[in-house]
């Protein structure tokens, strides 16, 4: 793609995918919430990676011969920190913090791409930028400040699973944005969700009770159901369309996508009984004042 692709790309076309990525990505904190109701934390993580893996095996081995043997460790890590990790924490956490704050406190990952893209990839350095991040931090404080009414249940430490999973995502955006640039989205996203998703989704089948749950269990198909909904939406499709936008943007401005995920997330959880209180929106104004920032 040249410049002048990129430039159209930027001016239209990326919000229009972040649009998208929003709608997906915001309502994959309610599928959470619901497979959490016939499993366990790990065995929806399981079930999610599982379904992704099984999603990209035909075409696996034709995007891996596309990728060089040095670039593998990468992949992996990619899968790890992009998909592996979170894909453990947001549920762990969701048993305690409700759907609403998870969404909003996923903005963070804007500020931990840029915080780490400074410190590791030589992203510019402003005060600006800084000031911007230190105001998202201190929405973030604020929701724990106030964590029963947030949404925490009580148990605030959950909250720094998914304030982690942040940290993971950013991670993941730097080294895809800077390090991979050569591979398409596609490659990228078949390649590293396989790397994880294989081994994971054999200990779901031989390491859990998966399958006797399943059996003893009908109801439970129903969150196999929302799982594998969350699996090819939001982890598959919606990566494949993040990791090529970050390369045909920025990592930062693939991030940006968490300024309207806690909207719809916000949405979802009212619309699933939750309440929604006046902390989560001055903690997701600061969230997201800092994120605009620290663009400039």
């Amino acid at each position: 793609m040249d410049s002048s692709q990129q430039g159209r790309l930027a001016a239209w076309q990326a919000w229009s995918i972040l649009g998208l990525l929003s709608l997906i990505w915001g309502t994959s904190y309610v599928l959470i919430k619901w497979g959490l109701i016939y499993f366990p934390p790990i065995q929806v993580a399981g079930i999610r990676l599982g379904v992704s893996a099984l999603a990209f095996s035909p075409i696996l081995l034709r995007e891996l011969r596309k990728t060089k043997q040095e670039q593998l460790p990468l992949l992996f890590l990619v899968g790890i920190m992009g998909t592996g990790l979170p894909a453990f924490l947001f549920p762990a956490a969701q048993e305690y913090v409700s759907s609403s704050l998870a969404g909003i406190l996923n903005s963070l990952t804007p500020l931990f791409t840029l915080s780490l893209g400074i410190v590791f990839f030589n992203t510019s350095f402003t005060w600006t930028k800084t000031f911007g991040i230190l105001i998202g931090l201190v929405g973030a404080i604020c929701l724990f400040a106030f964590g029963e009414d947030a949404g925490l249940g009580g148990k605030w430490t959950y909250g720094l699973l998914i304030v982690l999973a942040c940290l993971c995502y950013a991670s993941s955006s730097n080294i895809v944005g800077f390090k991979l640039q050569n591979l398409n989205g596609l490659t990228i996203s078949a390649v590293s969700f396989s790397l994880v998703g294989i081994p994971v989704l054999l200990y779901l089948l031989l390491g859990t009770d998966f399958i006797s749950t399943l059996q003893t269990q009908p109801e439970a198909w129903k969150g196999v159901g929302y799982i594998s909904v969350l699996a090819l939406f939001s982890t598959v499709l919606a990566g494949i369309i993040f990791f090529q936008l970050i390369q045909w943007t920025s990592p930062v401005f693939g991030s940006t996508v968490s300024y309207l995920v806690p909207a719809v997330a916000m949405g979802w959880g009212a619309l699933d009984g939750e309440v929604i209180a006046i902390v989560h929106f001055a903690g997701m104004g600061l969230i997201l004042a800092g994120v605009y920032l620290s663009k400039n």
